[in-house]
């Protein structure tokens, strides 16, 4: 059938057919940089990283955009609170988002834009809009009038009037209309400003993206994305000054991700519930935070919590252990398998053989990476039965199937997800090591501990092994004696710590 998008303006699932396949313009609002970024935003970037690699896995070339809006009223405010220039405080945290990006391990875009390297474009952009009856100047402000655009609402599916009783508009006598947008604010004084016909000002916030849009992608675009509180005003309002310019149609497929929620309450700085992505990324391991923040479809409300993050992290941990096992399996006999053994290696075989294909069926469902992670630890589990039958005389056979399922999972999951891209020992080991500092535990004591142990257990004082053994259970460490040697791990609590 072909890829599916929800397509939120049409509110149904549609085929993906781009404008000039395989050429594929996708856009995604960015940060507005006053702020270290936080969870919310974790999720938008991730959701449409995981989208373009998928595009880009199908074979289509994406230009992907995304902006950043460097002046605005929150940094202005922000920037008086600091004392700091306003741009300098926007490049402050655009450097931040950029340092959470790379540790979250979310593909550059193609073009990262901002609004403040594109005054004349914006000013372009609102000129037409006046010269077409759909803008007017007030006193030094510039306005986009709605009741002129008579499609105003579509994206949100309500009228005028239900947006003017429900909105929080500042009434305005400069505007026409109270659902009026700003495209141009009049300077005020010490703040940052840029000539144009309408005297020095500064642009609104809508009008950036659809001047930076078409730049780089033309007057029609592929998708459009972003979280689902952009929808109105936002994006609602770049439909309408971008439409109105062009007379074409602005986007072809709008994409929205669903909110994160905090122990299910709206994630808020009065609250003290607000996390940023440096928060997480001091507990949690960033592919860990990819795959929770996946592991809902990407529409569905996302609820943040330590449980939450604890069961994923030792899912993914399971996983890692998985690979780590298989990559040290070595084939210890020539010997076939017995026929039980054939027929249960033939279904394992099997799976994997048509694992690309339902993880690609999954994401083709409007990038269901639910499903997909489903078909992961369905395969992590189908990778366990195969190591019990390995048991501890593997064959030539198990050792062959076990890497080439392996490889096969581990492919689409990589590529398309960002997850299983870290060595298995290195990634375990780290992860060990984060236990063990969270825990309060002594890492070279432990190591001690082991280590006297094996001595003992070399002069055969068995009673004294054990004894160690104990301490070491009542510490959280679990022993695990293999041909190698001992190995150890710490176990993670019942619940976080």
């Amino acid at each position: 059938m072909g890829l599916l998008i929800y397509n939120s303006l049409s509110r149904q699932k549609e085929p993906f057919e781009p404008l000039n396949p395989p050429q594929v313009g996708m856009y995604v609002c960015g940060i507005t940089a006053y702020d270290y970024a936080h969870i919310g935003h974790a999720r938008s970037a991730v959701v449409f990283d995981v989208i373009y690699r998928y595009l880009r896995y199908r074979g289509y070339k994406v230009t992907y955009v995304r902006n950043f809006t460097d002046i605005d009223d929150k940094i202005i405010n922000r920037a008086q609170e600091t004392g700091e220039d306003p741009l300098r405080l926007a490049e402050r945290f655009i450097k931040a988002f950029r340092e959470d990006m790379a540790s979250l391990k979310v593909s550059s875009p193609s073009i990262e834009p901002r609004a403040t390297e594109h005054i004349p474009e914006i000013i372009a952009l609102i000129s037409r809009l006046i010269e077409t009856g759909y803008a007017y100047e007030s006193e030094g402000d510039v306005y986009f009038a709605v009741r002129r655009f008579p499609r105003y609402g579509s994206l949100s599916r309500r009228s005028l009037e239900e947006m003017k009783a429900g909105a929080r508009v500042a009434v305005s006598e400069k505007k026409r209309h109270p659902l009026d947008f700003a495209l141009w604010k009049a300077a005020k004084p010490g703040e940052p400003s840029w000539e144009s016909p309408w005297g020095r000002g500064r642009p609104g916030w809508h009008i950036e993206c659809s001047a930076m849009a078409m730049k780089y992608l033309g007057k029609t675009i592929d998708i459009h994305g972003g979280g689902l509180d952009l929808i109105f005003p936002h994006h609602e309002n770049e439909i309408a000054q971008s439409e109105a310019a062009t007379g074409q149609t602005f986007v072809r497929y709008w994409i929205h991700n669903g909110f994160v929620t905090i122990r299910e309450e709206k994630m808020s700085k009065s609250l003290g519930n607000f996390v940023t992505i440096r928060d997480v990324l001091a507990e949690y391991h960033p592919e860990v935070i990819r795959l929770f923040l996946l592991s809902k479809h990407y529409r569905s409300p996302l609820d943040f919590s330590p449980e939450a993050m604890a069961e994923w992290q030792a899912a993914l941990e399971r996983a890692y252990e998985t690979m780590q096992a298989i990559a040290t399996l070595r084939a210890s006999s020539d010997r076939p398998p017995g026929r039980k053994q054939i027929r249960k290696l033939g279904e394992i075989e099997s799976f994997f053989a048509h694992f690309e294909e339902k993880f690609t069926e999954a994401m083709d469902e409007d990038f269901n990476t639910a499903r997909a992670i489903g078909l992961f630890f369905e395969g992590i589990s189908l990778l366990n039965r195969l190591l019990t039958l390995a048991g501890p005389s593997p064959t030539r056979e198990h050792e062959r199937l076990a890497h080439c399922a392996l490889s096969r999972l581990r492919r689409p999951v990589s590529q398309i997800l960002g997850l299983l891209e870290e060595d298995p020992e290195t990634y375990l080991l780290e992860e060990r090591r984060r236990l063990i500092k969270k825990l309060g535990l002594d890492e070279k004591k432990i190591e001690t501990l082991v280590a006297e142990r094996e001595a003992a257990r070399q002069r055969k004082d068995f009673a004294k092994a054990d004894e160690i053994r104990n301490r070491l259970q009542q510490m959280g460490v679990v022993l695990q004696d293999t041909r190698e040697g001992t190995k150890w791990k710490v176990q993670r609590p019942s619940s976080p710590a």
